[in-house]
């Protein structure tokens, strides 16, 4: 396997790509796995059809791109998988709102994957959203404003409010907040690896400090309004077998609940990231929670 038989289809004109030529049963040579990081970097979210991957290969595959992360903070992994988060509609999981992987914690992931298992026969597909672009579409004194602001990210809310009243939506969430993370982050948040700024706010940011509970729902809605524009957003259409990667720290996404009954399962590998900075180095810190057991340490 070589570079060359690679080709990356966009999704859109922003953000996505689909990648063929590439079996993730096998792993990868330095060649491609640099091909793919450029890729992701430039992309923001790759797709690869046809992969039939088993959680072992998932796992390996995740691996090349940096160390994992444990499947989640406070909800259980899959038996015998300690780094693979179940996806599972029968279980309640439907992330249906806009989000970026378990920001309330420190060192939010880097990247994350996920693999199809079952798909309904209809709805179902993941939409993902690119807060850089929406950072640039800001006008410049929103922008500016933006790039002071710092915001409170929980897992303590209601992330799937229209799931509230479905059987077992009260021992679900009793498990997710079992312990309560809130993490201080910049709402305009500087990429390691290429330098763009993104915004970084989603479902988790519930509060921007020092303004009020409602003044924070004023600015986060508006800002969240940029990311969230159908021309800074791509979908992905799943099938049984199909893995996506994507950049965490500049994306969001979304699972429209759309499905019905229909069973949906999926799972879900996480890449351990860094602690963020804003455009004037303001670092990220802890008010409540140690994520040390989920996350290395960078």
């Amino acid at each position: 396997m070589t570079t060359l038989a690679l080709d990356a289809r966009k999704l859109s004109g922003r953000l996505g790509a689909e990648i063929v030529g590439v079996d993730l049963r096998q792993p990868l040579d330095g060649q491609t796995r640099e091909w793919l990081t450029a890729a992701l970097y430039e992309h923001k979210v790759l797709g690869f059809r046809n992969q039939h991957l088993d959680a072992e290969q998932h796992v390996a595959f995740a691996r090349q791109f940096g160390e994992l992360t444990t499947a989640h903070p406070t909800v259980p992994s899959v038996d015998g998988q300690p780094h693979v988060l179940p996806v599972d509609s029968e279980g309640g999981n439907r992330a249906n709102h806009w989000h970026t992987d378990v920001t309330f914690v420190l060192t939010p992931p880097k990247a994350s994957t996920l693999r199809g298992i079952t798909i309904p026969q209809y709805g179902g597909n993941t939409l993902f959203a690119n807060s850089a672009a929406a950072y640039r579409d800001l006008p410049a004194p929103l922008r500016r404003f933006a790039e002071d602001l710092l915001a409170v990210h929980t897992n303590d809310y209601d992330y799937a409010a229209p799931n509230l009243q479905k059987e077992g939506h009260e021992q679900r969430r009793a498990q997710f907040v079992a312990r309560r993370y809130e993490t201080v982050h910049p709402v305009v948040r500087v990429h390691p690896e290429t330098g763009e700024r993104g915004l970084f706010i989603g479902g988790f940011a519930q509060r921007i400090v020092g303004l009020s509970g409602s003044e924070s729902k004023y600015v986060l809605r508006l800002l969240q309004a940029y990311v969230t524009r159908p021309e800074n957003t791509a979908r992905w259409q799943w099938a049984p077998g199909d893995v996506v990667l994507w950049d965490n720290r500049v994306t969001q996404h979304y699972a429209p609940d759309d499905y019905d009954d229909l069973p949906r399962r999926l799972e879900r590998v996480t890449i351990a990231g860094d602690v963020p900075l804003g455009v004037e180095g303001q670092r990220s810190y802890v008010l409540q929670g140690d994520a040390a057991d989920y996350s290395p340490a960078t």
